[in-house]
């Protein structure tokens, strides 16, 4: 029998949730605390969840690519973003994008990413990013749903089930946190691919692999 959503544990993020658009607001007004480096630190928040996984599981693997049109993908191969059904047999899975981790967005001195900022989360990313597609796959159903500057604009849409697991995540930073060749002083929007893997040795469990598409 299914419970109800606000009887199911919290661990990450607030199952009763669904958006939380004050949150959402705050990370838009302070861009720089919330990316300190622009798109590069918001490809770590994402991979950070990948690494987890990767712990979880005894190693793990990621794919991150980096798009002519601005864009960055990630992709990793774990068990995909939790997702249930409440009592009315609806599918509900954990808003990780548009509400805040309650692990260390109120605590920013708990975890520090490869860069040497705070981990803050999923919602950082979705929240500056003019769009955001999560794809999702697991054992019981796969799903993508779009987002705009962390809401959503789609429902859960049904992908076919290809046999894996894992979740891929394909963001737009917004404005000047975009992955393009050009930056600007105190604007890191070009993303090294050096870099990225020299921060990716930090977790140990997940090995990456970086695929630069951006034009020259």
């Amino acid at each position: 029998m299914n419970r109800t959503r606000t009887t199911w544990r919290n661990t990450t993020h607030d199952w009763a949730a669904t958006v939380d658009l004050r949150h959402l607001e705050g990370i838009r007004r302070d861009p720089a605390a919330f990316a300190p480096g622009g798109t590069g630190h918001l490809i770590l928040e994402v991979l950070a969840y990948a690494a987890d996984e990767a712990e979880c599981n005894g190693g793990g693997r990621a794919l991150v690519t980096l798009h002519a049109d601005g864009s960055v993908s990630v992709a990793d191969d774990g068990r995909g973003t939790d997702t249930r059904r409440d009592e009315r047999g609806e599918t509900v899975k954990k808003p990780v994008m548009a509400t805040e981790d309650l692990r260390f967005f109120a605590h920013p001195e708990v975890q520090t990413l490869p860069d040497g900022h705070p981990r803050r989360g999923m919602s950082v990313v979705a929240a500056l990013s003019e769009h955001l597609v999560h794809t999702n796959r697991r054992r019981n159903g796969s799903w993508t749903q779009c987002y705009a500057h962390g809401v959503p604009v789609s429902g859960l849409d049904p992908v076919d089930d290809d046999g894996t697991t894992g979740t891929l995540v394909h963001f737009h930073p917004a404005g000047r946190l975009g992955a393009g060749a050009g930056t600007g002083p105190g604007d890191r929007a070009g993303v090294a691919v050096d870099e990225l893997m020299r921060w990716a040795t930090a977790w140990p469990d997940l090995t990456v692999e970086v695929a630069d598409r951006r034009a020259g």
